[in-house]
């Protein structure tokens, strides 16, 4: 067993999605809420079907969290253009401040990690994450990260 890996990314969870954490209770949210804006924000547009395969999450849960993001002005819903049935999700300029401010404590604690770390060992890092992801999921916006080499236009 790798007990050390193991612990080791109990731990890198735990403070990762702590620091933001701090930041979404005084707004009343949490951890899906973080979740659901962030992928609205990478990729704009995003339906709402894909978001579900993305979050893993039940339609009641995501439902909802959505809700209350378009309440109070974090997220817009459009129809589809080709399909008017379709929700497309997009962040408001509200929900991009937020979603830039919990990045923000994420890349600071990322680049803290990554300190030292010549650009093999970051490249390193990357496969191993990449290597801990299950690639035979037919989920549309892994397969954009994948393609881009985990980099989208929304840099």
């Amino acid at each position: 067993m790798r007990w050390d890996i193991i612990e080791l990314l109990f731990f890198a969870y735990r403070d990762f999605v702590g620091d933001p954490d701090h930041v979404l209770e005084e707004f009343g949210f949490g951890r899906a809420h973080h979740r659901v804006m962030h992928f609205v924000h990478r990729y704009p547009g995003l339906k709402v079907a894909d978001l579900l395969d993305v979050l893993r999450i039940t339609k009641q849960s995501l439902s909802r969290v959505l809700k209350q993001l378009l309440d109070e002005g974090y997220i817009v819903q459009k129809a589809g253009h080709a399909d008017r049935r379709q929700r497309l999700l997009f962040a408001t300029a509200k929900g991009e401040a937020l979603v830039a401010k919990l990045a923000g404590l994420q890349t600071d604690r990322i680049v803290r990690a990554l300190q030292g770390l010549d650009p093999a060992g970051v490249e390193a890092v990357r496969r191993f994450l990449l290597g801990m992801i299950d690639h035979d999921d037919p989920d549309k916006v892994l397969e954009t990260i994948l393609r881009a080499g985990g980099k989208t236009a929304k840099e």
